[in-house]
């Protein structure tokens, strides 16, 4: 035999190797998108339920054959009849936001009459993530809302087969996941618009943590408001959400004399920032301004009232239910982004020195 056609047979003979272990790893997601379908038809085609016309069946059927697919265990866990019952898992800390979306959420599956099962987790490390969804799974749950404050648990669900839908609460996208959420980038463009109408120039920024995902968005909402309106933005301070990592860097920016308005991710680390200016001597607003994030029921009792960004919390926790109603009917149109709103208290002013050229 020549050599040269051996070393072609080789090759061709390896590519059908590699093709034939790609196709091996085919997820449900793949069957799906070649499919042009939704994996939650993807899983009725499997379980030969109901409800799915005829040609959409073949084309998913066509999709396996030509990817050859096999499902998983976990694929084949979708219930073959309808057991009105939800999978939710809240991760990171019990702060306001994601416990006030829970229990909307909790509140609307009751009216749609669903149960929900709950699982909450202070860690999101991949493993606990996906034994804590494969558990659910087990249980029968019909899909799987995540309310994610951190990239890691995104992360950790991303691309992972589990034969039902996961819609994710979260500032950013991942994969094949259905989402819903809270535009934060809007709401701190909002935040700086407002206090460059008041005249300050000088705004700094106390961030929340680097991994958190909302907080990403409201930094970079920050410095595109400042681009717009060729002002500078030196660099953040992460504080961790709570109103003692706000007063260590309340009392950093207190020593800034230029500095005369503060943007705040959040209304926690908001009150620890007003505590430091007031010790040091600097008065809200009459030298600095402050503007915080969530309208946090406490906010409007703050020395001074809080002016802050609102997040309709029991909405979004209505959009997440109604997105698991949309992807349970087969439609991938999921419920628009909501823009939060400027709540204008008294912690704002105009910078006093445009307030002493004005009464002069």
């Amino acid at each position: 035999m020549d050599e040269r056609a051996g070393g072609a047979g080789q090759g061709a003979r390896q590519r059908v190797a590699e093709h034939d272990d790609k196709t091996r790893a085919a997820t449900i997601f793949d069957v799906a998108r070649l499919a042009g379908v939704s994996h939650q038809t993807v899983s009725r085609v499997l379980n030969d339920l109901p409800n799915v016309r005829p040609a959409t069946r073949a084309r998913v059927e066509q999709a396996i054959t030509q990817l050859r697919y096999v499902p998983s265990p976990a694929a084949r866990a979708l219930v073959t009849r309808r057991t009105r019952t939800l999978g939710l898992i809240v991760t990171g800390a019990p702060d306001y936001g994601p416990s006030s979306t829970a229990l909307h959420f909790n509140e609307a599956a009751r009216d749609a009459r669903y149960a929900v099962i709950t699982a909450s987790m202070l860690e999101t490390d991949a493993a606990s993530m996906r034994s804590t969804a494969e558990l659910l799974v087990r249980q029968n749950v019909e899909a799987i809302v995540l309310i994610a404050a951190q990239r890691a648990a995104l992360d950790a669900l991303d691309g992972i087969e589990l034969g039902v839908p996961i819609v994710a609460v979260a500032s950013e996208e991942r994969g094949a996941m259905h989402r819903v959420w809270l535009d934060q980038y809007a709401g701190a463009r909002l935040a700086v618009e407002h206090l460059i109408g008041l005249g300050h120039r000088a705004i700094r920024h106390v961030a929340g943590p680097l991994n958190a995902m909302d907080a990403a968005e409201r930094v970079r909402g920050w410095a595109a408001a400042l681009g717009d309106h060729g002002l500078p933005a030196r660099e953040p301070l992460v504080g961790d959400w709570s109103p003692g990592s706000g007063y260590v860097h309340g009392r950093a920016l207190a020593a800034d004399p230029d500095m005369t308005a503060v943007f705040v991710s959040n209304d926690q680390m908001a009150l620890g920032v007003m505590h430091a200016l007031a010790e040091a001597g600097r008065s809200v607003p009459g030298d600095v301004s402050v503007v915080g994030f969530d309208d946090i029921p406490e906010a409007a009792f703050f020395a001074p009232p809080l002016t802050t960004i609102r997040q309709d919390f029991d909405a979004l926790g209505r959009d997440a239910m109604a997105g698991v109603l949309t992807v349970l009917g087969d439609d991938d149109r999921m419920p628009a982004p909501r823009v939060p709103d400027l709540v204008v208290r008294t912690s704002t002013a105009a910078p006093s020195r445009d307030r002493a050229a004005v009464t002069s």
